[in-house]
């Protein structure tokens, strides 16, 4: 399983995934689920994946032999006029992925074996920045004022911290705080979603990679924050008032 969480924030975007994959309690790899593209100064691009492992590798595969090969350049992250287009090409490379391994399978109703979905989001010199959420269809949906954030994977544990906690003039500071708390509450409920935690932020107009960090297992702020989270929740539990029978 994975978990993975794309905010959009006033400052700009901040990204952030787990690295744990496994194919039963016996089979646990480590692989990281962060992708990054940039042309300094001109743009930047960032795509997590969750699902199947093979499909979401071919894809990232794919995605990087178009920037590669002269007769493949067209079309390519890194010409795409717009974060849109990236969004389009990045489903059309999913869908491609998932229905070619279909087909090889000849099984039709083995699509949800081989599916995976995908968090792209980034700038493009001369718009906004922009986040997207692509499903296995390929087809995706823009973040917006209503919907400011996305995950993908292991979503429901994590998601409750998200809708409480989040504001769109957070810092970034703040905004990795939230997103480890909602990853805390995800490792503590599921086993399949675990560290090293990958973090990336990107600043709105930079157009260049912002912060990036590893979180592994023992790191002492996530060991403190999860701390204090529970501590601070014993706390408000036990200030609440009672529940009366009579």
């Amino acid at each position: 399983m994975t978990y993975c969480v794309g905010l959009r924030l006033d400052q700009g975007l901040v990204f952030m995934s787990d690295t744990r994959t496994n194919a039963g309690v016996d089979n646990i790899f480590t692989f990281r689920k962060m992708f990054t593209w940039s042309n300094p100064g001109e743009r930047v691009i960032t795509m997590m994946t969750a699902g199947n492992l093979a499909t979401t590798q071919a894809v990232v595969s794919i995605l990087n032999e178009r920037m590669k090969a002269p007769a493949e350049r067209e079309p390519s992250l890194l010409r795409a006029p717009t974060m849109f287009q990236v969004a389009k090409m990045v489903g059309a490379t999913l869908r491609e992925v998932v229905q070619a391994q279909v087909q090889s399978d000849d099984d039709p109703e083995s699509a949800s074996t081989f599916s995976a979905t995908v968090i792209v989001g980034g700038q493009i010199k001369g718009s906004e920045p922009r986040l997207f959420l692509v499903y296995p269809e390929g087809n995706f949906i823009e973040a917006s004022d209503e919907n400011p954030f996305f995950q993908i994977g292991e979503t429901k544990y994590g998601r409750p911290i998200l809708l409480r906690g989040y504001r769109p003039d957070m810092s970034f500071e703040e905004a990795v705080k939230l997103l480890l708390l909602s990853f805390d509450s995800t490792l503590k409920a599921n086993l399949s979603v675990g560290m090293p935690l990958d973090l990336q932020t990107y600043t709105a107009g930079s157009f260049k990679v912002g912060r990036e960090k590893r979180f592994e297992q023992g790191d002492p702020y996530y060991a403190h924050l999860s701390q204090g989270w529970g501590d601070a929740l014993n706390a408000a539990i036990q200030s609440l008032d009672d529940f009366s029978f009579e």
